[in-house]
């Protein structure tokens, strides 16, 4: 049985995606993951299942998602599936449009609340557009899942259609296996907070350089973004270019090297829609493979989640709260050592080798 997957980013980066695909490739699965090439794209990484990047012109905006969806399109009518799998809204409508000119199947993978994400949710004509491709694609998906229970629920109350729950853990153990990154030469000595994942608007970063002011905490970025250059310059507006380091992109493989470095992990972000307040980011469970605390957003899903296991301290949106969870942190060793404790024990159960089983159910066991 094959399966294609689409999305609009690099391949080499996307850990849910190469989970997803090794996983689905190692059950037999013929597994191809589409998504796109930039200027800056590296050579892909070899994996078990076959990849290919479609070259654009345009790197965002109208214009960007035109003309990848019209090339994407055009590369599926020239595929054969079994089963077409959309990410997220923005490849969507070429893998529907495929799965129903060729009478397949069609799933949709929700990374996350599209029409309610911050680029969208203020620009009210877009907003409607995304709206109405969710619905068309709720109507004709075969089946849908997510990424959280929050946003599973919205989606079934909303569509009165089941939605399933895949969530993004990382592989049990994964930080046994010691990989020599160029990127740890580039740590700091000592004790360092760990932010990783995409440097874009209403992700805590702002606020979190703010919260380092007359401290010597050290900060580790790991990831690149909207914010990017923003972010740079505001750490050498505000003096802490002693005290922040940024790795840019960091391959997945690379992650639990840099991550079991940590001293503390960050998963702060603002409320800017329902997107960001029903999300459960990959850093979550990312830092509790590593057995690293962290300080945390009181959104329902970590909330719900630290009712099983203490894996972190949580804080609300303001500088003066995560300044002090990151103190109790750093100076409160009991509390710490309780918190690390409980991450030993939520790793157990919080990984893909559980998670996975979900994924399996999901896609049909015959013609392999």
């Amino acid at each position: 049985m094959k399966i294609i997957f689409t999305v609009t980013n690099d391949l080499n980066y996307d850990q849910r995606m190469i989970r997803i695909c090794t996983t689905l490739s190692e059950n037999g699965y013929n597994v191809l993951l589409v998504g796109r090439k930039m200027k800056s794209s590296q050579d892909l990484k070899i994996k078990p299942f076959k990849q290919h990047r479609i070259p654009c012109i345009f790197k965002s905006g109208k214009l960007f998602y035109i003309e990848y969806n019209l090339k994407l399109l055009f590369y599926l009518l020239f595929k054969t599936a079994d089963i077409y799998c959309g990410i997220d809204l923005d490849t969507c409508i070429p893998t529907l449009l495929a799965a129903r000119i060729k009478g397949k199947q069609h799933y949709y993978d929700a990374h996350e609340l599209f029409p309610y994400v911050p680029e969208v949710i203020n620009r009210k004509l877009v907003q409607k557009f995304w709206l109405r491709v969710e619905k068309i694609v709720f109507q004709y998906s075969n089946k849908v899942y997510t990424v959280s229970s929050a946003i599973a629920n919205w989606f079934e109350e909303k569509y009165q259609k089941p939605v399933f729950l895949v969530r993004n853990m990382p592989n049990l153990f994964a930080d046994a296996i010691e990989i020599n990154s160029p990127k740890l030469d580039q740590l700091p000595e000592g004790k360092f907070i760990l932010y990783q994942g995409a440097l874009n608007e209403c992700r805590g970063i702002e606020l979190l350089l703010d919260a380092l002011v007359n401290t010597n905490y050290q900060l580790v970025l790991v990831g690149e973004g909207d914010l990017s250059s923003l972010l740079r310059e505001k750490v050498c507006s505000l003096g802490l270019n002693n005290q922040v380091h940024f790795l840019g992109f960091v391959i997945p493989a690379e992650l639990p090297s840099i991550t079991k470095r940590a001293f503390i992990g960050y998963n702060v972000s603002q409320n800017m829609g329902l997107s960001y307040y029903y999300s459960l980011n990959n850093k979550f469970f990312d830092y509790v493979g590593c057995e690293l605390p962290s300080v945390i957003n009181d959104f329902p899903e970590y909330s719900k989640l630290l009712s099983e296991y203490q894996v972190g301290l949580i804080s609300d949106y303001t500088i003066e709260s995560v300044r002090a969870q990151l103190d109790t942190l750093y100076q409160d060793e009991n509390i710490y050592l309780k918190i690390k404790t409980q991450c030993k024990l939520a790793k157990i159960k919080w990984n893909w080798q559980e998670e996975s089983k979900q994924l399996l159910k999901l896609y049909p066991h015959h013609e392999r």
